[in-house]
């Protein structure tokens, strides 16, 4: 009995085949064989067909036989072509499908495993299977039609099948696709679709700044080089005037041959700059050199030694990828960090300190002496600033900040008559939106401008979730700005709760 097989790449029936079904195998014998061509041998049960010319035939690895579209043809083993039913599918080589089309089955065709021997299938869809009158191959050429013109575009998909009108292709997909109760394990009815639908709440908006989408003509769009968010492509391109060369270009039947293989070398060369251009543009893309100031932000994350090893390798950056290369910078600061733990425990062993509770007592004695040493120097200083009073009075205010125990924040002079600085004014400055109260009064305050305060905070904000926790020396390594203003922002940011101390 037929058997129908659904759910592969076709719909098939296996049945053996009869030696007098085909005439090809009583022809065999008298198949011509061109010298240096392929050799007839004889094998069990027939003739076999091994071709020493393998370069002549596109030999199919088994992984391309897999996991591919029902509706694509399958190609032949031995030639390559799309099968056409009927075709042979080999009954013992696996796991994937080995398929022949009838004249290399007839021919005994065999590569690698397999034998013209082996037991075989006759793969065909001329049969019915949900209705009567209707094949299974009509029922995928009806699937791929209504998959290509849409559902109720029933005049093309009728069209497209040509062996049935528009009414029959119509009434056999409700009857048998739509209201099958053969399908209803696998469908949804309009009332548990209505069920499972989310309620249709208000999607939350919330603005992203990577990429940066600066405003036209601004310094930072230029900077970008025109870069453009919504299209992920630039204004200016690299090589922008490549297509000038191509502009003065035609092709005409009454040119030279040598006219035009100069004209295709112009071309070619087109073509390749192109693809500079786009290697450039993935690099780009694939390191996040967009957002350049967030670039340079998360590089002074590292120690000054390990920032030099990064200024060096960015060279090698576009010879690897871009997570390996993140990998051999954080393998390197890793390094660093361990061997700067091992100098600090050789120099507790050194000093004879053999636990912890004895390193911090000498690190606090340690801090004394030094302070002790600058109080030493302390005239030296004086000395330097004698003859500029402003300076002078300047660096008194701080020792005296030091010695009541307070960090001097901001240093004044009293004497002179200067005026501290106003408040920053925040409107129409970009960015301002994004701000609560709290952060703009710190930014006026600071005289900061929103945009730097927001990428400021993000970085302090990635190196504690990193970390676990962030001290204000890392908060000022990361931040290059004045000190003062990075003790503001890293007080402000430990108060309202963003980020923890170590």
């Amino acid at each position: 009995m037929p058997r129908a097989d659904i759910g592969g790449q076709a719909i098939s029936t296996h049945r053996p085949v009869r030696p007098e079904d085909t005439d090809s195998h009583n022809n065999l014998n008298h198949l011509p064989i061109a010298d240096g061509g392929p050799t007839l041998t004889m094998a069990t049960g027939g003739i076999g067909y091994k071709s020493q010319k393998m370069d002549n035939h596109v030999m199919l690895e088994e992984e391309e036989f897999d996991n591919h579209d029902p509706f694509d043809k399958p190609p032949c083993r031995g030639c390559s072509s799309y099968l056409v039913e009927p075709y042979v599918k080999c009954a013992e080589c696996g796991p994937s499908a080995f398929l022949l089309c009838l004249q290399c089955f007839t021919r005994g065709y065999e590569y690698k495993k397999h034998q013209s021997d082996h037991r075989y299938e006759i793969m065909t869809s001329d049969f019915p299977i949900l209705e009567h009158g209707w094949t299974a191959q009509e029922e995928m050429a009806l699937l791929e039609a209504v998959m290509d013109c849409g559902f109720g575009n029933w005049q093309d998909v009728a069209y497209q099948m040509r062996t049935k009108t528009k009414e029959e292709c119509e009434g056999h997909y409700m009857k048998d696709f739509i209201n099958n109760p053969l399908f209803s394990t696998t469908l949804l009815s309009l009332r548990q679709v209505e069920e499972a639908r989310s309620p249709d709440t208000a999607i939350p908006f919330k603005p992203t700044d990577d990429p940066p989408r600066p405003s036209f003509d601004s310094q930072l769009s230029r900077d970008m080089a025109g870069y453009m968010p919504a299209r992920a492509d630039f204004m200016e391109e690299f090589d922008n005037y490549a297509e000038w060369d191509l502009k003065d270009i035609d092709f005409v039947d009454d040119d030279s041959d040598i006219l035009h293989a100069l004209k295709i070398a112009v071309v070619d060369i087109y073509h390749s700059r192109l693809r500079e251009r786009q290697r450039r543009k993935k690099i780009i893309r694939d390191h996040g050199l967009i957002n350049l100031r967030k670039f340079q932000i998360l590089e002074r994350r590292y120690p000054k030694a390990v920032q030099d090893l990064y200024e060096a390798m960015r060279r090698f950056a576009r010879v690897v990828g871009p997570i390996e290369h993140d990998k051999f910078i954080e393998s390197h600061a890793l390094e660093f960090e361990l061997r700067r733990e091992i100098q600090r425990l050789q120099e507790y062993r050194r000093e004879g300190i053999q636990s912890f509770c004895g390193a911090k007592v000498y690190e606090r004695m340690k801090q004394v002496r030094e302070d002790e040493r600058n109080k030493r120097n302390m005239l030296c200083e004086v000395l330097q600033y004698i003859h500029d009073s402003r300076a002078c009075q300047q660096w008194l205010h701080k020792q005296a900040a030091i010695d009541a125990g307070i960090t001097p924040i901001v240093t004044t002079i009293t004497t002179s008559g200067r005026r501290s600085a106003p408040p920053l004014n925040l409107t129409g400055l970009p960015g301002t939106e994004k701000l609560n109260e709290r952060e703009k009064e710190l930014c006026q305050v600071v005289r900061l401008v929103p945009g730097a305060y927001l990428e400021y905070k993000q970085a302090l904000l990635n190196e504690c979730q990193r970390q676990g926790g962030l001290r204000l020396a890392q908060a000022r390594s990361l931040i290059k700005i004045d000190v003062n203003k990075t003790r503001k922002i890293y007080d402000f940011l430990i108060k309202e709760g963003y980020i923890n101390k170590v």
